[in-house]
C-alpha cells in the first residue's frame, strides 16, 4: 500500500468515525490527489480551523479558485458547517477531509469528474 493510500484510509476513517459520514472512496481520492505535496507535510496537511486567516485561504484558494465558486457570506457559513461537522474540538482537521465535505456541502462533485 503506497503513502497515499494510506492516508487516503486515514481519511476514510475520520469520515466515518468523527464526521458520521460514509466517504465516496472515488472523490475521496481526487480530493486527496487535488491536495498535491500537502498531504505529506504535518503542517501543511491540516486545517487550523481556528485561524481566520487560514480559514480565508481555504475559501479563497479551495472554494474560489478551485471549486468556482461566487465570494459571499455563504462561503464562510460552509466552512463552519463542516468545521462543526468534523467536530470544533477535534485537533487535526486533515485537509483533504475539509476539502471532500465542503465539495460535498456546496454540491460541487462534478468539478472531480
Amino acid at each position: 500500500m503506497s503513502k497515499r493510500d494510506e492516508l487516503i484510509a486515514k481519511y476514510a476513517d475520520d469520515l466515518k468515525t468523527k464526521c458520521g459520514v460514509e466517504p465516496d472512496l472515488d472523490l475521496l481520492t481526487k480530493v486527496t490527489i487535488g491536495c498535491g505535496p500537502s498531504i505529506y507535510n504535518e503542517d501543511a496537511s491540516t486545517v487550523a480551523s481556528s485561524q481566520d486567516s487560514e480559514l480565508e485561504t481555504v475559501k479563497e484558494n479551495f472554494l474560489i479558485k478551485k471549486l468556482g465558486l461566487a465570494d459571499g457570506p455563504e462561503l464562510m457559513e460552509g466552512i463552519q458547517k463542516v468545521i462543526e461537522t468534523y467536530g470544533k474540538s477535534e485537533r487535526n482537521k486533515y485537509r483533504a477531509v475539509v476539502y471532500y465535505l465542503l465539495t460535498k456541502h456546496f454540491g460541487k462533485d462534478s468539478v472531480y469528474r
